[in-house]
């Protein structure tokens, strides 16, 4: 018998995405704080293809644990409804969950369009007739900011900006994915209030709280050297001898910047440069780097290997930068990196990284390509071995905090009580 259900609304698996790492971490600690059923509520696989998200290969994704139901509910009516099928679909799903008699938590991570599911399911359930026990969380995640409110913003089409504040603010919990995130949040609702003479600042600055990732550090922690230099062979590297990008493949991730950097280091020699991931810059990267045989391109790296490859490599490099649709307002892949272990994180204080690496990771400025070429070869050929092991054991210690069972803890509480009683 169900007693208590968890639904998340997010794009999940087969996505490239660390908030696609944040649903599977959640759901995966809801099953040892009480949750009986926990679903998570996500689109078929075929619209996540058309949509050209970078995606995992299909035939290795990592497994649910028993307990968690992965639901991609197919689109409702045809060719004339373009994009709200699929959101009837998500919708008309959630509404049947929330007709059982069930004590359910909603979670939905991207305000758009996932928490405007929940709110329009939660809406029709109770004017059917139905009286749904349910409790609301929204969760504003890096392109929630960056890309759909400052797009409102940057086009002046502030009635979205309403309607997107509105929805996020009507959930019975609003939370954001970093300090950063939150700021930025409560800065947009300032210009929105400004221009319409809405109060979304208050209240945002009253009601948003902070929610880091959950990561699953011991698929980080404790890697067998073994399977690493396995890993490395099959993909004929070897241990420390390569610099590391590993992330969606995008401008604002600053692969332009690495690359070019790289043409530039001295210690190139002795290191190759492996891209790691796909992404809307992928064949753009690659055509730069045909006549480099020493950039080495992998498209298909599981998680399984993501912790291998992070551990073997010279140094780990995510120049990100600040671009009109996207700041990086966390960087998940900072932590798992400082998790894994292995040469040294060089970065930028772009957005909510500084939360992401605290002050364990060698900075650049954003864009500073020679900046970049001269961190990479300091790090690589000259920063003392003793040096490197410092900042490796200071670097996990700090990407604990952000440990999953402690955030799900921090962001379900009522959990944690009830398990401890």
């Amino acid at each position: 018998m169900t007693s208590r259900r968890l639904v998340i609304v997010v794009r999940a698996d087969p996505v490239i995405c660390g908030h696609s790492g944040e649903a599977r971490n959640i759901a995966e600690v809801a099953l040892t704080r009480g949750f009986t059923d926990v679903r998570l509520l996500t689109w078929p696989v075929p619209a996540l293809q058309a949509a050209g998200l970078p995606l995992k290969p299909l035939d290795r994704l990592l497994p649910y644990s028993p307990g968690i139901t992965v639901e991609r509910p197919e689109p409702v009516g045809d060719y004339r409804v373009p994009d709200g099928r699929h959101l009837a679909g998500l919708t008309g799903r959630l509404v049947e969950l929330l007709m059982e008699p069930v004590p359910t938590t909603c979670l939905s991570m991207y305000l758009v369009p996932h928490t405007a599911v929940v709110a329009d399911a939660v809406t029709a359930a109770r004017a059917a007739g139905f009286a749904p026990d349910v409790r609301t969380i929204a969760k504003a995640v890096g392109s929630d900011v960056t890309n759909v409110i400052k797009s409102c913003l940057r086009e002046g089409r502030f009635g979205a900006a309403v309607a997107l504040f509105t929805t996020f603010l009507g959930s019975d919990r609003v939370v954001a994915v970093s300090a950063y995130t939150r700021d930025e949040i409560v800065a947009a609702a300032e210009r929105v209030d400004a221009h319409c003479g809405t109060t979304f600042a208050a209240q945002a600055r009253r009601r948003v709280e902070v929610s880091y990732p959950p990561i699953d550090a011991s698929a980080y922690l404790d890697l067998d050297d073994a399977r690493v230099d396995a890993a490395l062979a099959r993909r004929g590297l070897e241990r420390d001898g390569y610099v590391l990008f590993l992330s969606r493949v995008a401008r604002a991730k600053g692969i332009y910047d690495l690359v070019i950097a790289y043409g530039q280091m001295r210690s190139r020699s002795k290191v190759k440069l492996v891209v790691a991931g796909t992404g809307p810059a992928l064949e753009h990267v690659q055509a730069m780097a045909k006549e480099d045989e020493r950039v080495v391109f992998l498209t298909d790296v599981d998680d399984a290997e993501k912790p291998l490859l992070m551990r073997g490599c010279a140094a780990y490099a995510l120049p990100t930068r600040p671009e009109p649709d996207f700041v990086e307002t966390f960087g998940i892949a900072l932590t798992e990196k400082l998790l894994a272990g292995g040469g040294p994180v060089v970065t930028t204080l772009t957005g909510g990284t500084g939360e992401a690496v605290g002050d364990t990771a060698v900075i650049v400025e954003p864009g500073d390509v020679a900046g970049l070429a001269a961190a990479l070869d300091r790090v690589v050929l000259d920063l003392p071995e003793p040096e490197r092991r410092r900042l490796e054991h200071r670097g996990r210690a700090h990407a604990m905090s952000f440990e999953r069972t402690a955030v799900f803890d921090d962001l379900f509480p009522e959990t944690l009580a009830a398990a401890t009683t």
